[in-house]
């Protein structure tokens, strides 16, 4: 743009001159003004439209776009999002008693049900990612916690509205899980294992070394951790997972090559958060006691400080050394403010994440136990808490080890087995309200 200057006096055609000059870039500026409002005003429009930038707050977003809508369309029969993902995870069990509960256009309830038979029980498993039905039984109203007592639902499969007579809740094991039936008696300064302590314990193979752990939670699922396989997702044909061994090199009961590995998409390799990944196995494991799933924990489970748990696998057992038979050791779990404190990891610690170990040393995970299990039993049944994530050093003073804590994956975990696993639909009812859910198969 050409500038003018314009003297301090001048003579009267000049100044004219000047004011139409002046005036036409005033009426320029205006007119950029208003098109710049306006483009602006309609950005709004359909950001509204669309469910984009401010208009997401407290609705639902989808991960795979832009489209945000309110949660009343969760769970309402119809898809949303591109690839469906607002009716994925309808189903959960939650508490210490596992309740059954459903998610109803964006509320979740607890079922309660007088005809709940085996046809409802191996729908809702299908769902929760599990192969098979095993049982359930019905616990009193006072029986749960009080979170699980404000919003009821009933939910029969044969009619569209279902009279509840007396309030009693199926409570659903997910799977024969958490066992350990052949046990009869990273990880530094720990024991030795046994066959079958930790039937559930996968050594994650890559180009026929150990490079990693993982937990089995069905026949055809392991967890880990996302920094394990980053990098190498699409390399299917170059990993193994073998299960029921104790020492390396491989001496395993079952091997079995990958036909998926899913990390979490927010994972980034210089971050620490979202360290999750799945494993689907191309065969099915069998289950013989020494190789067992663990359970996952359920919604609103919490494991408190202090509360004594394991760490087990093929790492160090010594800072910087290789593992060969797989180590365990009993550490417990320590609160975020231990472990975010000054000379520890100083406010490093996000929800995604669980410390356990001992502030003064000696026992920890190390290089090799990654993406292992942190495993907690609680009233005889073994759970899954963590799966081991970073740390500074092995064993050092104040640089307990880091895990992520799967109560917080739950959803992503449960939804990747969904969208990777979907063969039909079922048709559920709560209250007067049917709607078309999908039923899964994991096996």
């Amino acid at each position: 743009m050409r500038f003018i200057k314009v003297r301090p006096f001048m003579h009267d055609d000049g100044l004219v001159e000047t004011k139409t000059l002046c005036s036409q870039l005033l009426a320029h500026w205006l007119l950029l003004v208003i098109v710049a409002c306006g483009l602006l005003a309609l950005s709004l429009a359909l950001g509204i439209g669309l469910g984009v930038g401010v208009s997401c707050t407290g609705k639902f977003h989808c991960s795979t776009s832009t489209l945000c809508f309110a949660r009343s369309a969760q769970c309402d029969g119809v898809s949303d999002c591109a690839d469906g993902e607002d009716e994925l995870q309808c189903v959960r069990l939650s508490g210490r008693s596992s309740v059954l509960q459903i998610n109803s256009r964006g509320v979740w309830g607890t079922v309660c049900s007088t005809n709940w038979d085996h046809t409802l029980g191996y729908s809702a498993c299908k769902q929760l990612g599990y192969s098979s039905y095993i049982s359930s039984r019905s616990l009193p109203l006072s029986s749960v916690e009080s979170a699980f007592q404000a919003n009821l639902v009933s939910v029969n499969l044969m009619h569209t509205r279902n009279i509840i007579i007396s309030m009693v809740f199926p409570w659903l094991p997910p799977a024969d899980c958490g066992s350990r039936p052949m046990f009869r008696s990273r990880i530094v300064g720990g024991n030795v294992s046994k066959p079958g302590q930790f039937p559930w314990q996968a050594s994650l193979h890559y180009q026929n070394r150990h490079l990693c752990g993982g937990s089995i939670i069905t026949p055809r699922w392991i967890v880990t951790a996302a920094h394990c396989v980053y990098g190498f997702a699409t390399k299917t044909m170059l990993w193994a997972v073998q299960v029921g061994l104790t020492d390396q090199p491989i001496n395993g009961v079952l091997s079995r090559s990958l036909e998926k590995i899913v990390y979490h998409a927010r994972y980034q390799p210089k971050g620490l958060n979202y360290d999750i990944a799945l494993l689907k196995l191309t065969e099915p494991l069998t289950f013989n006691g020494l190789v067992e799933p663990i359970c996952l924990p359920n919604y609103g489970e919490r494991f408190e400080e202090g509360k004594m748990c394991w760490i087990s696998g093929w790492g160090a057992t010594v800072d910087g050394g290789d593992g060969v038979s797989m180590h365990s050791a009993q550490v417990p779990v320590l609160s975020s403010r231990d472990c975010s404190g000054p000379g520890v990891y100083q406010g490093a610690i996000s929800p995604w994440m669980v410390c356990a170990g001992y502030l003064e040393g000696g026992k920890d995970s190390c290089q090799g136990d990654s993406g292992g299990p942190l495993a907690c039993e609680e009233s005889s049944v073994w759970k899954l808490v963590g799966a081991t994530s970073w740390g500074y050093g092995c064993a050092r003073r104040n640089n307990p080890a880091m895990y992520t804590l799967i109560s917080h994956a739950l959803t992503w975990i449960h939804q990747q087995m969904e969208v990777n696993s979907t063969v039909g639909t079922v048709y559920w009812c709560t209250d007067e309200l049917c709607w078309w859910q999908t039923v899964l198969q994991y096996c």
